[in-house]
Order: structure tokens, then sequence, then C-alpha cells
């Protein structure tokens, strides 16, 4: 037992920096962080060829606690930029990481753009139902009545389903974790990452500061596991019932399409080679980033 705990210690190193992470005690951003950390090991990515893309928010705090290329955009931007990154150079590991505020907020334009386009990106959205970084008003996944600093009288909106959204638009993978469960959640991003198109994984994931209702009693009380269900991940209208339940939270892969091929393997001119590679005059950025350093 002391060996395995050992081996996943030094398996989050490629990707560990040296600076502490400052979340809230109990926030569920540790185990995404650590989740994450650990399916890019397992699925033999290298940080010199791994570009991960921030949003704003607690889970943007993340830039500081990976090795790896990265690109810490405004809100919403993350996904945009993510798509920039894999279309210039497909041959990149692409990651997201974002809030719900941000990805089904200011970003859905763009979340949508990807799971339509199927573009070869991991998204991994940290799901705590708030805007926590600006003390907990409320997100578009906050349920509906709630009160919050933004919404004193109650939330009048009935909250947005990313999970139904992302399927109805074209997404190939789809899955939901938990973050109080990262054995199961660290093999669902891994399985994001091996998939060969848009990979969706929303955390559900606990906000001890700013959302004391959804704590860890309330999950308890509403999570199950869909391969304990008898789930068929291949077939879409199932998904879909499933991704519309609002008693219950499903956790596991709603849908994984087995034939799906990304966006990039459908344009010609990226077959033989990325387009960074076709450069015929490379841009030299030493002077530009002498100014920086």
């Amino acid at each position: 037992m002391v060996e395995e705990k050992r081996k996943v210690i030094m398996n989050l190193k490629p990707f560990q920096s040296p600076i502490t992470p400052t979340w809230c005690p109990g926030c569920g951003d540790f185990a995404v962080l650590r989740s994450l950390q650990t399916a890019l090991v397992n699925s033999g990515s290298d940080p010199a060829q791994t570009v991960i893309c921030y949003g704003i928010g607690c889970s943007g705090n993340m830039a500081d606690f990976n090795v790896s290329y990265g690109f810490h955009g405004l809100h919403g931007r993350a996904l945009a930029n993510a798509i920039g990154v894999k279309l210039a150079n497909h041959d990149l590991k692409v990651v997201v990481v974002a809030g719900d505020g941000d990805a089904y907020g200011e970003g859905l334009n763009h979340l949508i753009a990807l799971a339509r386009g199927n573009h070869d990106v991991t998204v991994v959205i940290h799901n705590n139902s708030r805007y926590s970084l600006t003390t907990g008003q409320s997100s578009p996944t906050t349920t509906q009545g709630i009160k919050t600093k933004s919404t004193p009288q109650g939330v009048v909106e009935h909250p947005f389903n990313p999970l139904a959204s992302c399927l109805v638009a074209g997404a190939s993978f789809v899955a939901r974790g938990y973050s109080s469960q990262p054995p199961q959640l660290t093999k669902l991003i891994q399985a994001g990452l091996d998939h060969p198109g848009f990979a969706l994984i929303d955390v559900a994931q606990l906000c001890p500061t700013f959302n004391k209702e959804q704590d860890h009693a309330w999950f308890a009380e509403r999570v199950y596991q869909l391969d304990e269900a008898d789930h068929d991940t291949s077939q879409k209208n199932l998904a879909l019932e499933r991704a519309l339940e609002s008693d219950q939270i499903p956790l596991g892969i709603f849908y994984q399409d087995p034939n799906s091929k990304p966006y990039h393997s459908h344009l010609p001119q990226l077959n033989k080679m990325t387009l960074m590679g076709q450069r015929t005059n490379p841009v030299g950025i030493e002077k530009t980033l002498d100014k920086f350093i």
C-alpha cells in the first residue's frame, strides 16, 4: 500500500510545479488538479508537447501548478484559443481547464463550436455552480431558487445543462466526474485525453466557502455510477436521457463515439504535416521574448 501511494506521487512530478496551491481548505480543485496531472502522465503525455489553456476563476489558478505550455485567457476565451492551438499544431496534446461560469457562461459559444467541430481538445470543467473567485455569485449551473450575492431573491432561470447541450451539439465524448471520487475522475480525464476528438469532462465539485448547500452529504444522496446501471456509452439517445436526469447525478462516461474523427483529420492540407511544420519562412520570436524576460 505504501508503494502504491509513492508511485502515484511520483507520477505527478512531470507535470507538478513547485508552487503550492492556495485554494480554500476542502475545495474540490485540489482533487481535480491531482487527477489531471496523473491522467496526463498515465496517458503518456509529454509536458513539452502539452498545452493547457486556462480560463479565469479559481480553476485558472491551476496555471501556476502545472508544468507544461499554457495560456491563461480571459473569461470564456480559453476554449477559442485551444482550437487555434490545435489547428496550428495538431501533434500537441491540448487541454482546457475552466470553471462553470467561464465555460458555460462567457465561453458557451466557443464550447458549442468545439463540440460541433469535434476538435481534438479535452475540456475539464470545474463545476461548483458558483462564480467563486468573485465571492459566490450565481453561475449558469446554479440551482433555480438559490440565493446568492447576485441573486438575493433567488435564481430565476433553470440551470444550464452542459452535458445535454454538448450531446445535442454533436459532442463525441461526454462524461461527468466528482471531485470527491478522484480515482474515477482520473480515469475519466485519461479516457478523454485518449479519445480522438472533442471530450467534455464536467466535474461536479465542492465549494465549501460559497456553496455550502451542495456539500458531501448532499452529493452522497444523489450520485450514482453509470457503469453499475447497465448504461451503453455508444447510444447517444440513452446518454441524453441520463444527462437530463434532475433528481440524481450520474457519474461516468455518458457517450463516446467509437468512430470519432477529429476536425483536423478532415483537412487535406494537414494530412501530411502540421500547419506549423509547413512554414517556409519561420518567424523568430526571440527578440520579442527578450522584452519580457
